[in-house]
């Protein structure tokens, strides 16, 4: 037997007709087989329950492309309210009504994630429309493909923005919500290059460094206000980014695969599961954390 637990009342009643039947049939000596029965949907509720989001709002900055999406997906198959947060609203429009289609509830609004006035905007504007903060994913990202020597300044200084600063901010932004909700959660795109050098990508690699850092830092200044702060490191995922990296190293493909023990690329679905986890309450005793998402990667030598 299946429960749905995105309408409350029908656990009510469920639990409510079980007790009915326990004390009809007392006499039959059936009670200890109706028992067993009863605590295994119980504890099947409570399972479900752990990983429920239903009245749960989140925001998912880049969440109109790549693993933002995939992420999106996961959010909203588990009955979380998700805001898409980013510039093209076109392609966001598109992303809201395939959650829509799903059975899930969306929204879609524009934000520059380097601009501290344009995210203020997009946090209000989500207060205001669905009453809540509760979970944020800090998913938008770029990268500027160089060699150090060839990198100049303004190119540096754009990653960077995008992919540090705009998590800093965001991550402030939300603060305030999450606080006066009771808690919430905040998830963090890190990279491979969190871990590892790069030659082609040395602004990438040291601001995807930082995203590792700095979650440590909110997940220990914000435990008190009950907000968890996790980092997730993607591995060799198939994406716009990436399929722009292929067209630009000859070879890299070959080399990932050599050295993935999945011996494949990812799929932006393979976020869904990890992300509902992180924005639920199985994980409220888990910040701090960094976790690849890699098809074993990082743990292969060769």
């Amino acid at each position: 037997m299946q429960l749905s637990l995105h309408n409350g009342p029908a656990v009510i009643n469920f639990v409510a007709s079980s007790i009915f039947a326990v004390l009809l049939l007392w006499r039959s000596g059936r009670v200890p087989s109706l028992m067993k029965t009863l605590l295994c949907e119980v504890a099947e509720v409570e399972e479900e329950l752990m990983f429920d989001l239903t009245g749960k709002v989140a925001i998912v900055t880049g969440g109109n492309s790549g693993i933002g999406r995939g992420i999106a997906r996961g959010l909203a198959g588990a009955g979380a309210n998700v805001a898409i947060v980013a510039r093209d609203q076109d392609r966001s429009a598109e992303v809201v009504k395939e959650l829509q289609d799903m059975g899930g509830s969306a929204l879609a609004l524009p934000c520059d994630v380097t601009s501290l006035s344009s995210i203020e905007d997009m946090v209000n504007a989500v207060v205001t429309e669905c009453g809540r903060i509760d979970v944020l994913v800090n998913n938008a990202g770029s990268n500027i493909r160089k060699a150090p020597e060839e990198l100049e300044l303004d190119e540096w200084h754009q990653v960077i923005s995008v992919n540090l600063d705009s998590i800093f901010l965001c991550s402030k932004a939300v603060y305030p919500a999450m606080k006066k909700a009771g808690g919430g959660k905040i998830l963090n795109n890190g990279s491979m290059l969190s871990l590892f050098g790069s030659p082609w990508g040395p602004a990438y690699a040291a601001s995807k460094g930082g995203v590792v850092q700095l979650s440590k830092s909110l997940a220990t200044a914000w435990a008190k206000d009950d907000i968890q702060v996790n980092c997730f490191l993607p591995g060799w995922i198939d994406t716009p980014l990436t399929q722009g990296l292929r067209a630009q190293v000859e070879g890299v493909s070959d080399k990932v695969l050599a050295r993935t023990p999945a011996d494949r690329w990812g799929h932006i679905d393979d976020f869904q599961g990890l992300a509902v986890f992180l924005s639920s309450a199985a994980s409220d005793f888990i910040t701090g954390a960094v976790i690849p998402v890699d098809g074993g990667f990082s743990a292969s030598l060769l």
